[in-house]
């Protein structure tokens, strides 16, 4: 193996990556687990596992960060620090105000009364409507990012989003309503009632004065605030001057806002415009990252990561050996894995506050990756430092917090495994899984499938059914259809894997538990089923509303024979039960509300058509106001809609014809 800088990576028998890592001098470091004796640690449970290891030479240790980190957030190991994201940031987003660099553009670019006006008059002397195109929108968007429009943030929570689009309405009176609607008004809305839009769409304002206050609500959102507001003075001055009172009087009412948000803000009001604030707090195994982020000189809040594999990683990190590497804290470990890992997916801004120090090596290869000079300050002074205490004390908060949590659920749990007499030696490993029915009056059946494991719900192995071919509204039938599917499947899978003698994957294995949302009919259905798969009866629960189906009331049935047990409503073994079967419900009934939504206007029957996916369906279905609106339209009419050719207009038509 080369002394030289790389990425490494560890596998086990059945090629699962156990472990990546980066070093200086390949040869030494992963010299290092092998030459200590690590006993029963978990860094020697670790290496004991190890069948194969591979390695990717690099040119430095910057590269090797990078590529140790892009290797981690894919694969996944098992005992590096990984931080899972949840869910992607909320953007606020201008429409129609494109640049070149999507996640930071440019500053605006002035818009002209050409393309943005009213068309000149017809034959007949009538003003054509104003085109939606012409007067930007500010929305709330999470997605991916078009180059057509303008975009700010990213925002900690879609609360932030929603309250700097509430202040832009108040101060700048942008609009905020779809293109259709807007092409559609005759007179104001009610948002220009109360002062919150200017009202574009009937030609209360012209396209030059909305431009400007689109300029100013960017300057705005860019942390220009101050210029803004005597660029607005100087204009109501103008127009006091020239006796035109009213408009002075409207330029009044928007500096005498601003004025005000500017001091509410105050405390913000600081030399940094975008910087990102990042407290660690460690204990009990657990650790909490938090994020707090100030954009245009404004703090829009944070958002709280956990990272998981940290006590693995801390072992790993101890048992190298590597003395061009000194020894870092764990505070650091999860810090630089938090900032290695999120920033390769979004924009980092050009100075972050950290509550650990981290290394120079990050740092370079944070900047080389964006191509923005990152400055790291951890012992920050004045106003930096009260936003790091307020980080610090969310993250020991927020920790706090998901240790009660987990102490509460790992004692239901176990609550649950003793009052069933289920294996209690591993309780992370217990697998519940449970199942419920949901329909309108038999219209768009749904069954749905939980899953239960590690103490908290797993949501990556949930499953819907669609029950078909049954008497409407017949919930056995449904129930007998939906765990035969199941399970048909998994004994098949189960048969096939005994004899080839190949591992199981752990989402093919039988749960420890089979919860139904029912009584003895839906149980006895359930033990039919069993029955006829060879499937042991004692995994089967039914979940019974108790008297009045008051919850704290329910009742276990068994399909084994057992009697009927009642827990008690204090319980901690039926609140995890019950928490299970609420989620089963709850999934059962949004996909049924969503199928039947999708039958009732007709938007399947228009996916079904060749050529036509998510994306055109929806052009289709807002040009036309609907799927009847559609069955209306002519083929050249069909033709106008963007991404629809001649050709696919006519397959339309004669689909729905």
């Amino acid at each position: 193996m080369p002394g030289l800088p790389g990425v490494y990576r560890f596998f086990d028998g059945s090629g699962e990556v156990l472990y990546v890592g980066k070093a200086i001098n390949l040869k030494k470091r992963v010299a290092s687990y092998f030459r200590n004796n690590h006993g029963g640690t978990r860094i020697g449970h670790m290496v004991g596992r190890i069948a194969r290891m591979q390695t990717t030479v690099v040119r430095s240790e910057a590269e090797a960060l990078l590529l140790e980190n892009n290797l981690i957030k894919t694969l996944g190991p098992k005992y590096n620090i990984l931080f899972r994201d949840d869910k992607s940031y909320p953007y606020l987003k201008l429409t129609g105000m494109g640049s070149a660099a999507a996640r930071r553009p440019a500053r605006l670019a002035p818009l002209s009364a050409a393309a943005a006006g009213p068309s000149p008059p017809d034959a007949a002397g009538a003003l054509t409507p104003p085109s939606a195109s012409g007067f930007p929108r500010v929305a709330y968007f999470r997605g991916a990012v078009e180059k057509k429009h303008r975009y700010f943030g990213p925002y900690p929570s879609a609360w932030a989003v929603k309250e700097s689009i509430l202040l832009i309405q108040k101060l700048f009176r942008l609009r905020t309503c779809e293109d259709t609607v807007f092409s559609n008004r005759t007179r104001p809305c009610l948002l220009y009632q109360i002062k919150r839009c200017s009202a574009p769409c009937v030609g209360h304002i012209g396209p030059a004065e909305y431009a400007q206050d689109v300029a100013n609500a960017e300057r705005f959102l860019e942390g220009d605030a101050g210029q803004v507001l005597a660029e607005l003075e100087a204009r109501m001055l103008a127009h006091s001057g020239k006796l035109e009172f009213e408009l002075a009087a409207e330029l009044r009412d928007q500096v005498a806002g601003l004025s005000n948000v500017l001091h509410q803000q105050s405390m913000d009001n600081v030399s940094d415009r975008d910087v990102d604030i990042l407290a660690v707090k460690v204990l009990g195994g657990k650790a909490c990252v938090n994020l707090a982020m100030v954009r245009g000189g404004r703090h829009l809040g944070d958002r709280a990561y956990f990272p998981v594999h940290v006590e693995d990683a801390f072992a790993m990190q101890g048992a190298q050996d590597d003395a061009a590497s000194a020894p870092v804290s764990i505070e650091t470990q999860v810090l630089e894995a938090f900032i290695a890992q999120h920033y390769l997916e979004v924009a980092v801004p050009g100075s972050l506050v950290t509550s650990a120090p981290v290394r120079a090596a990050l740092v370079l290869a944070l900047s080389a990756q964006s191509g923005v000079k990152v400055g790291v300050v951890h012992q920050p002074r004045e106003q930096r430092r009260i936003w790091l205490e307020m980080a610090q004390t969310n993250a020991d908060l927020q920790l706090a917090r998901l240790l009660a949590q987990e102490g509460s659920q790992q004692a239901r749990t176990l609550a649950l495994a003793l009052a069933l007499d289920l294996p209690a030696d591993d309780l992370a490993g217990l697998r519940l899984e449970c199942f419920d029915i949901s329909h309108t009056a038999g219209e768009a059946t749904q069954a749905s499938c939980v899953v239960f494991q590690n103490h908290a719900m797993v949501p990556a192995e949930y499953r819907r059914y669609t029950i078909e071919g049954i008497t409407p509204g017949d919930d056995y039938a449904a129930m007998r259809q939906v765990l035969t599917r199941r399970y048909g499947k998994l004994v098949e899978a189960l048969r096939l894997a005994q004899d080839s003698g190949e591992p199981m994957a752990n989402a093919a294995r039988m749960p420890d538990l089979v919860l139904v949302d029912g009584g003895k009919g839906q149980v006895s259905m359930a033990r039919e089923v069993f029955e006829t798969l060879g499937l042991d009866l004692s995994l089967i629960v039914g979940v019974e509303k108790g008297e009045g189906r008051r919850v704290g009331l329910e009742e276990l049935v068994f399909a084994d024979g057992r009697d009927k047990v009642y827990l008690g409503k204090d319980s901690a073994a039926l609140m995890l039960i019950a928490q299970v079967r609420d989620e089963a419900h709850r999934f059962a009934i949004t996909g049924m509300r969503a199928r039947r939504a999708r039958v009732r206007v007709g938007g399947g029957q228009l996916q079904e058509i060749p050529g036509i996916g998510p994306k055109r369906r929806a052009r289709l279905l807002q040009r036309f106001g609907g799927v009847r609106g559609v069955g209306l339209a002519s083929v050249d009419d069909l033709a106008t809609v963007e991404g629809v050719s001649h050709a696919l207009a006519e397959e339309i038509y004669r689909a729905l014809h």
